[in-house]
This record gives C-alpha cells, sequence and structure tokens, in this order.
C-alpha cells in the first residue's frame, strides 16, 4: 500500500536562525474509482482505509443503500516508476447495475447551484429521515468528544495537515476515527465504516469533524441518518439551512467547554 506520509526538504526560519532540515508532509494522491468497469469519478486523497472510503461515497452518493449491494471492491493494476503498485485505482461490482452515464452527483459546494437546489437533491435522495426523538446527549459527553478525536489522530500528528472525522455513541464511546487530506473523504471513511459494520442508519451515533461544517458534510450525514453533527469550527450557512430542513442537531465551534448549537437544541441535554 502507498505511503501517507513522506519526507521533503524545507528551510525553516526562526528567531534562531536559517536551518535546512526534512519535514514530513502527508500524501495525497489520485483515487480513480470504477464501477462495473466504467469510470465514476477521481478523488485526491490519502491513502488508507480506501474500501471504507468508497462504500462511504457510493452511499452518500445514492448508488448503495447498504455493504451488500457492492459485490466486489478490488485494486486495479498500477505501477510507478520502480514498478510497484500504486493502489490508486478501485473497481467496483454493484449487485444491481447503476446506469451511471445518467446519473448526477448530489449537489456540492463546487456546483454552483442555488442553495434552493441543493436543499431539494438532499431531501429527495435520503433514504433515512432522521427521527426527531431519535437521541440525546450530555452537555459534559460533548465537550469531550474533540479532545479524543484529536488523540487519536496520529497521523496529524506527524504531519499538521491531516483533517479527521469519528463516530461516536452518545455515550461518548469511539466507534471508528479516520484521517484524510480531504475533509469529505475523512467523513465517507467513517460512514463507509458505519456501512461495512451494518451500523446505517445510523440513527444512535455522533459525527464529529476537526473541521468547518460544509454543507457537504452536512449532506454526508443527512444520507446516513445522523441525527447529531458536531465541527469544532463553523458550519456554513447553506449547512444550517439543510440542518434546520432535515432535523440534524448541528454543532459548531465545539472547543473547551463551550459550542454554538445551530439546529436541533432539543438533543443536548
Amino acid at each position: 500500500m502507498s505511503r501517507v506520509t513522506a519526507r521533503r526538504k524545507t528551510t525553516r526560519l526562526s528567531p534562531a536562525g536559517r536551518i535546512q532540515r526534512p519535514d514530513t508532509l502527508a500524501v495525497e494522491e489520485p483515487l480513480e474509482i470504477r464501477v462495473d468497469g466504467r469510470s465514476l469519478t477521481v478523488t485526491m486523497r490519502t491513502p488508507g482505509n480506501d474500501i471504507d472510503l468508497v462504500h462511504g461515497f457510493l452511499f452518500g452518493e445514492g448508488i448503495i443503500a447498504s455493504a451488500e449491494d457492492l459485490v466486489t471492491a478490488r485494486y486495479c493494476a498500477g505501477t510507478d516508476n520502480e514498478g510497484h503498485n500504486t493502489y490508486n485505482v478501485l473497481d467496483l461490482r454493484l449487485r444491481t447495475p447503476v446506469p451511471i452515464h445518467t446519473r448526477n452527483f448530489l449537489t456540492t459546494g463546487a456546483c454552483g447551484l442555488c442553495g434552493k437546489t441543493a436543499l431539494d437533491e438532499v431531501r429527495t435522495h435520503s433514504r433515512f429521515p432522521i427521527p426527531h426523538d431519535a437521541v440525546s446527549i450530555s452537555i459534559d459527553t460533548l465537550t469531550d468528544l474533540p479532545k479524543q478525536l484529536r488523540a487519536g489522530q496520529k497521523l496529524f500528528d506527524a504531519t499538521g495537515g491531516l483533517h479527521a472525522a469519528g463516530l461516536f455513541t452518545t455515550d461518548g464511546t469511539l466507534l471508528a476515527l479516520r484521517e484524510d487530506i480531504g475533509r469529505h473523504n475523512a467523513v465517507d471513511k467513517v460512514i463507509g465504516w458505519a456501512v461495512r459494520e451494518n451500523r446505517v442508519p445510523a440513527h444512535d451515533l455522533v459525527l464529529v469533524v476537526s473541521s468547518r461544517a460544509s454543507f457537504e458534510l452536512a449532506q454526508k450525514a443527512v444520507m446516513a441518518g445522523i441525527p447529531i453533527l458536531a465541527a469544532v469550527s463553523a458550519p456554513s450557512a447553506l449547512a444550517v439551512d439543510l440542518a434546520a430542513e432535515s432535523d440534524l442537531t448541528l454543532i459548531g465551534f465545539l472547543r473547551a467547554e463551550s459550542m454554538n448549537i445551530y439546529t436541533g437544541e432539543h438533543r443536548v441535554t
């Protein structure tokens, strides 16, 4: 498997002077996802947990509803200059073929569509409406989750350049944590884990992210039926709109002993 970190030379400037030294960086490589022999998309990701990534991506796009819908997932042959397999192409076979050429991916922050269109897209595709009284979580438990997430970010410790996503129970138990150069990939990886573990719809889980809460991340939570999304940074306005439309509890600026609850305050006790 490809390495997740790489060493590069850098010149460090500080009051102590100019020092040349190696630095550890996060690896970013393309992953081509092929479905039933046809190229579906290419995403830039940090290698690792690719099977979780594709399960989460296909689930979020409404292509699969469970792990049983994906019959096989295997790496295709692909080599670098030294003849080593790059593991950058995954070939997937669906139990029921999907006409990829006629599919439209769900709306992302780069699509240029208006907010109402984006909200309508998610509402149309989501299989698992979030129950209004699905779960509740205590303030003390919530404020502890970013600490647990940060403690598990081993690659961030080495590189300082990776996002993280974690799935927790409402009593604060960490079930899955994934890191990636892309925050959307990190979320796809933990949701893909949930799909493979038959934990979707995830009506009893909490999603915590080390980044801001964009519309795309809120969309992925809604698609999986996750009732609570908490971010250490800010949400976007469209993410808040989607959360309100979908009865998703959306929390931002979850740091130390404080937080902002934008929607779904009834789940925070």
